[in-house]
């Protein structure tokens, strides 16, 4: 049984923000389940290892033995939140939601332990809520306030229009703390204005305010820009095992840390340890093996993981091309065909700008050979072996 000052370590791992760290020692000291709330909004049907951040800080909570309130929130889906950008994001259809919070809940299970999960709705309350309940709720907030956040500042600043239903999105989240009785709440450094307002209407409604704990956005594969998959870089949990396992073993040595403080459920001590043996000479691959293992066999088994393993192996530190590659045949309407419009049309690439980009990093290659000319063009007639990254490959056949 940890010490109440070795749980509030663990909560705070990796944490950018506690507010505040003695509230949440003093609700520790109480001895009971504390409930802890996250929302997710559902507004993509897929989660990655960023959205991961937040529901493995649940299971830390879950193991330590609090209890786990996560939150679709299906009701503010339909709303649109715009945080962090600069114009309103477009609502979701009622049946977006219903699609997308169906797959959620069925991932989210990968992680958390579905025995200590609430998993609730806030449909469930603001449905019910009449007109009159509604302006009660924002008669406790002004629009000074609202005016604090970023992003309705930065848009008032400029004269681009805020709609009045978009200052009910916080109003919502941070009723949603009311209605659920929170003793804390998770959420991105994103979500940290919503949050607060949170804290503001529990006490407003004679409530505790809850500990808000702010972490940080997952830095993608690329070690800059946040994880997203717009941008690419990121890592679908459910990916195919081998597809997860290399792209953990494509992050640098230095983001590899970060991803073991956010996304490993193994002990500090034992993280502190695998530094020490990289300083006295181990080498950050076999880490960076542990790492790998940990995350494939959380979203598919370890046999799973212990396979992706060796494919990796056999594939990249051996020289092999995989057996199983995909092929292709393309048609050629002039007699040859730009290396870059292959990579497109084959999916090694989701666009020609990207295969030029894939190019210029040094990441393509065609029989064996890494191609610097983004111009090159192949004749119909030939086959050839196309590799994207370490990790795509296909057998292209060009035909006249």
């Amino acid at each position: 049984m940890l010490s109440v000052e070795e749980q509030l370590k663990e909560i705070t791992r990796g944490a950018d923000e506690v507010l505040r760290e003695d509230e949440m020692l003093a609700k520790l000291k109480l001895g009971r389940p504390l409930r802890v709330k996250a929302g997710f909004d559902p507004t993509a049907p897929d989660l990655h290892l960023g959205h991961t951040v937040l529901i493995n800080k649940m299971r830390q909570f879950q193991d330590l033995g609090h209890e786990v309130l996560f939150l679709i929130g299906d009701f503010t889906g339909m709303i649109g939140d715009p945080t962090g950008k600069s114009a309103t994001r477009p609502p979701l259809t009622p049946s977006d939601v219903a699609e997308n919070a169906r797959t959620y809940r069925e991932q989210i299970f990968k992680i958390l332990d579905p025995e200590r999960t609430q998993v609730m709705f806030n449909s469930s309350w603001m449905g019910k809520m009449s007109a009159s309940d509604l302006i009660q709720l924002a008669a406790r907030h002004t629009v000074a306030r609202m005016l604090e956040r970023d992003d309705f500042n930065k848009r008032y600043k400029t004269g681009q229009p805020i709609a009045i239903h978009e200052f009910l999105y916080p109003l919502v989240q941070g009723y949603d703390s009311v209605a659920m009785k929170a003793d804390v709440e998770l959420g991105g450094t994103d979500q940290k204005f919503n949050l607060l307002v949170g804290r503001q209407l529990q006490q407003a409604y004679g409530q505790e305010a809850q500990v808000v704990i702010t972490m940080p956005l997952l830095e993608g594969l690329d070690g800059t820009q946040k994880m997203s998959k717009s941008l690419g870089n990121y890592i679908g949990i459910d990916e195919a095992p081998g597809e997860i396992f290399g792209k953990i073993m494509s992050i640098s040595d230095d983001l590899m840390w970060r991803y073991f403080e956010l996304l490993s459920f193994r002990p500090l001590a034992e993280i502190e340890g695998f530094k020490r043996r990289i300083g006295e000479g181990a080498n950050p691959r076999d880490i960076k093996f542990l790492l790998g293992q940990e995350l494939v066999a959380r979203f598919h088994g370890q046999s799973a993981a212990t396979a992706a393993q060796e494919e990796f192996v056999a594939r990249f530190q051996k020289g092999a091309t995989p057996d199983d590659m995909p092929e292709y045949e393309l048609e050629c309407a002039d007699g040859a065909m730009a290396l870059v419009l292959m990579l497109k049309e084959t999916g090694l690439t989701s666009s020609t700008s990207e295969a030029i980009r894939m190019i210029q990093q040094g990441a393509v290659k065609v029989d064996g050979e890494k191609i610097s000319d983004r111009d090159m063009v192949l004749a119909a007639g030939s086959v050839h072996v196309c590799q994207v990254g370490k990790r795509k490959f296909a057998r292209i056949t060009l035909k006249g």
